[in-house]
């Protein structure tokens, strides 16, 4: 396959449905799209009603075109990533994998323009976080929570009011970032460096103030990381965690149980903000990011030290500093259901301490005027007395 056939096959695909994230192409499927989250079907002319080996295999040698350490990846290891522009129309994050002996594919529409913390209407908190001068801020989430996208406009506000030095490691670059007051270097893991340690302890020689590592993925990058936050630089990172306690166990999980406790001090005294996003369904279609977000203070600092236990948890200390800017995913779900965006059966199937949220769902109910007793045995009791 060529590359302007596949340019043909991808610019259809983009135009049938309006909130496109991801191109899907597997042995045995149609043509698919993850349309706000749901995968659809596509037809295009010349239809491909069911994609086979042959197929697939020729779409993922005209992504790869021809990179030999891409290739050599994909033989060893099973998948590769890069990324695919589509002239002056999109570009993707590209992983090809294969399974069953077979190959396929997932393509992640990237924004065209870097976004900006207003035009995703995130909390005023973000400005704090842009404004941190060192220290290590985590954003996590599942795949496909937007976790590179807040992590873009996060070094976009540090890029409009900074005139500071912004190292990037990458894999791939996503959002290219324009000059404005700061500069940006942005590296690609495979073509500018090997791996992320050594990007990572290549950039401590480059003189930046702010350093992007794409994922923490092993113990050597955590060890780096730590160590830049340390010496004043502003690390920022993502995990794929659901919430602040749990990025704070995968951390430790890297290392050995003799230097957990040295561990703790170390990312009590570096860890400036863990930002833990997930997407939810919208009422009339689309997704509501939800966050939970937790700062730093002497609490957090002793609790994550010291570890979590009945009386000292980050939940509680994240849910009682909500004055600050902060909140839990069960504050964001109540906002975002008061609000009327999301329904109450999603409400309840977000939460993370489903008690909680069912009381404030009925606060919020009976605050509205709904009254959840009209429900209950008090009218089958009207109803017997009106038969005697």
């Amino acid at each position: 396959m060529r590359a302007p056939d596949l340019d043909r096959i991808l610019a259809a695909m983009l135009k049938t449905y309006d909130g496109i994230s991801d191109l899907n192409f597997s042995v045995g499927h149609p043509l698919q799209v993850e349309d706000f989250g749901e995968l659809k079907a596509v037809h295009i002319d010349p239809p491909l009603e069911r994609l086979t080996p042959y197929q697939t295999e020729h779409l993922a040698l005209t992504l790869i075109q021809g990179d030999r350490r891409l290739m050599r990846q994909l033989a060893v290891e099973g998948s590769c990533d890069c990324s695919y522009s589509l002239p002056d129309e999109a570009r993707f994050r590209v992983n090809i994998f294969r399974q069953r002996g077979q190959f396929a594919i997932v393509m992640r529409r990237l924004q065209a323009s870097v976004p900006s913390l207003a035009s995703l209407q995130l909390s005023p908190i973000f400005e704090d976080i842009a404004r941190e001068k060192n220290g290590l801020v985590l954003v996590t989430g599942p795949t496909g929570s937007g976790k590179t996208t807040t992590v873009a406009a996060l070094l976009n506000a540090v890029n409009e009011k900074q005139a500071v030095h912004v190292v990037t490691l990458e894999d791939p670059i996503e959002f290219f970032h324009q000059p404005a007051r700061a500069t940006f270097n942005q590296r690609e893991l495979g073509s500018d460096f090997q791996n992320y340690p050594d990007g990572l302890r290549a950039a401590l020689r480059q003189a930046p103030k702010v350093i992007l590592v794409g994922e923490m993925r092993d113990r050597a990058t955590v060890e780096i990381a730590l160590m830049a936050a340390e010496t004043g630089h502003l690390v920022v990172s993502t995990l794929h965690t659901i919430d602040a306690g749990q990025s704070i166990n995968r951390i430790l999980g890297m290392f050995s149980l003799g230097e957990e406790k040295q561990l703790r001090l170390r990312i009590a005294d570096s860890l400036r903000y863990v930002v833990s996003q997930r997407l939810a369904p919208k009422i009339g279609g689309g997704r509501r990011l939800l966050t939970e977000i937790m700062g730093h203070n002497l609490r957090t600092r002793e609790t994550i030290a010291l570890g979590e236990n009945e009386i000292r948890n980050l939940y509680d200390i994240i849910e009682a500093s909500s004055p600050y800017g902060w909140c839990t995913f069960d504050q964001s779900i109540l906002n975002a259901f008061d609000a009327g965006e999301i329904s109450e059966e999603t409400a309840r199937l977000f939460a993370s301490k489903k008690g909680r949220v069912t009381r404030g769902i009925d606060l919020i109910q009976k605050a509205r005027g709904f009254d959840n007793s009209s429900d209950t045995g008090l009218r089958l009791d009207i109803a017997v007395d009106a038969f005697r």
